[in-house]
């Protein structure tokens, strides 16, 4: 399905961010670099939004844009307001971005306690959520005490605890062993299904991006943009091996990774051209 004719189909959705014509492109010393070439896309409210292309192709400098992070070179960006008092988004990162003087129960109040929320409301949602992520009887721990996957989900817990109108997610899975993956992937689904939150997760796996997502943006090579769209058809809640034992699961994934591949293969071309 092309770009277009997946934004026609929901013009009249309930879009939550809009893009038209967004670029980036930095300045360097050898001159300028377009990370992004101008993106015009539609995103629903409520959608788990999936991006997958080759490294270097602007996933992440796109994320930072929706952030606030960086701004944008050309073009627009309109995000729906959210209501008042919950913050506008809030990030997973890729690495490890817990404080180390602080314990898994702090860490998770991070963002609530930056926005002044009484004490009983806290105690509350992060009790909540460390529940959900199986961290209860971790939340006095530090996380030097913790494996990696549990760090994660103390990452998760804490984005999910501030309440944010988007989740924003930059391969934080792509560290982790495949068990521990899978593992997070189910946690994540079910705390998703909870409240249904706008998401935009980058990641470089193809499996990753049809277990969890609603739609998919492939990129191309550098510089980036929107190659192709596409709808997962698969209906929810999930649970992950049972979908991925699926025939039809199997046939998503080789059909996206044939798009993904010509970028993959077109990427390394342009680096060993600039190598040489």
């Amino acid at each position: 399905m092309s770009d277009t004719m997946t934004q026609d189909a929901t013009a009249a959705a309930d879009v939550k961010i809009r893009l038209r014509g967004l670029s980036k492109t930095f300045e360097t010393k050898s001159g300028p670099f377009t990370a992004l070439e101008p993106m015009t896309l539609d995103i629903p409210t409520g959608c788990f939004f999936m991006i997958v292309g080759p490294s270097g192709c602007g996933k992440t400098t796109l994320l930072r844009i929706l952030a606030g992070l960086e701004k944008s070179s050309g073009g627009s960006l309109e995000i729906t307001a959210p209501a008042k008092g919950r913050p506008s988004n809030s990030m997973v990162f890729q690495g490890d971005s817990l404080f180390p003087w602080m314990t898994v129960f702090e860490n998770a109040a991070y963002g609530l306690r930056m926005r002044h929320r009484p004490e009983g409301e806290i105690r509350d949602v992060v009790g909540h959520y460390l529940q959900r992520t199986g961290l209860s009887r971790f939340h006095n721990s530090y996380p030097h005490q913790l494996s990696g996957g549990m760090r994660q989900r103390v990452s998760i817990a804490r984005a999910f605890a501030n309440d944010p109108d988007i989740l924003l997610m930059d391969e934080p899975f792509s560290a982790l062993d495949e068990q521990n993956k899978i593992l997070l992937q189910e946690e994540l689904l079910r705390i998703w299904e909870e409240t249904r939150k706008t998401v935009m997760f980058i990641t470089h796996s193809v499996d990753e991006a049809v277990t969890l997502g609603d739609r998919i943006m492939i990129m191309t090579a550098h510089p980036g943009r929107s190659k192709l769209i596409v709808d997962v058809p698969f209906e929810r809640p999930r649970r992950v091996l049972e979908l991925r034992a699926r025939p039809e699961y199997g046939e998503l994934v080789y059909s996206i990774w044939g798009h993904l591949r010509d970028e993959v293969q077109r990427a390394r071309a342009l680096d060993e051209g600039s190598a040489k």
